[in-house]
């Protein structure tokens, strides 16, 4: 289906793409503008300037191509293959977990906590575009980290990004969340594993349904991983080191009782800027 063969100039390309959006995403004009800027190989704030040009054969049909996969319900980060997270926009693939904008309030624990370490040693279990534990290293230049996941695809795509931002603060190992680990202790360490359920109604919806199962589904009860993780934790952790956690909305009872009954004291659940419960952390005395 042509959607755009009436559209003559980058302006009228824009506002039919636009309208054309608006019947399946709240932010329509953003992506719309998204798209084009990614068509035309443009800064999205050239938009408006090249309003009234003319839209070219070629960059018709490349913005006809993108504008189809994202109404088939392909999330846009995958189309433009970049997603804003924290201050960073991190490259992304069909291998990597979209970031989430509540994923940042991980960061935001684990920059807290290493105010009142010097030099602090951390990793992120699970790290998919590196999202996570890059934003907790650009932030902290003192600061060590490891990148863990078990996705070779999706570590390179974190190591990409890692090159991207000049980061030499970072370290890569591909692994099983804790068994990618190095034979020490660290004094942070963070995870946004899966944790939806595997009989989910959420899963079925089209922009999800692009993600890679193994970054979202947590078995069953959607606790798994989160319980490989936590069991035997504190033999990775620092005395008084932190693990924090970051879990869907309805589980931070279920995950406070897994970090207790594992040994972990002072845990706490935060809300993320919805007011739901988005992340659990607990410390090893």
């Amino acid at each position: 289906m042509r959607y755009l063969s009436k559209a003559k100039t980058i302006g009228h390309a824009r506002q039919a793409a636009r309208a054309l959006l608006s019947e399946e995403t709240d932010t329509a004009a953003l992506e719309a503008d998204l798209l084009l800027s990614a068509a035309l190989s443009v800064n999205r704030n050239l938009l408006e300037v090249l309003d009234t040009t003319e839209l070219g054969p070629c960059q018709a049909a490349n913005f006809e191509h993108l504008l189809q996969r994202r109404l088939a319900g392909e999330p846009i980060a995958y189309i433009t293959q970049s997603k804003a997270f924290w201050t960073i926009d991190f490259q992304v693939s069909p291998a990597t977990l979209v970031p989430r904008p509540e994923t940042e309030l991980v960061v935001e624990r684990a920059l807290f906590h290493c105010q009142s370490i010097e030099n602090p040693e951390l990793a992120d279990l699970g790290t998919g575009s590196g999202c996570i534990a890059l934003a907790i290293a650009s932030e902290v230049s003192a600061a060590h980290l490891v990148a863990t996941d078990i996705s070779a695809d999706a570590l390179e795509i974190a190591k990409q990004n890692c090159k991207a931002l000049e980061l030499d603060n970072v370290s890569f190992s591909c692994g099983s969340w804790t068994e990618a680990l190095p034979n020490h202790r660290f004094d942070i360490i963070v995870s946004n594993p899966p944790y939806i359920a595997s009989d989910d109604q959420c899963l079925a919806d089209k922009f999800m349904r692009f993600e890679p199962p193994v970054a979202l589904i947590g078995g069953t009860d959607g606790l798994e991983s989160i319980r490989r993780i936590v069991t035997g934790i504190r033999k990775h952790l620092k005395p008084r080191g932190w693990l924090i956690i970051e879990h869907g909305c309805d589980q931070g009872n279920a995950v406070r009782h897994l970090f207790e009954s594992n040994g972990l004291k002072a845990c706490s659940t935060f809300k993320d800027l919805a007011a739901l419960d988005r992340v659990t952390e607990g410390r090893n005395d």
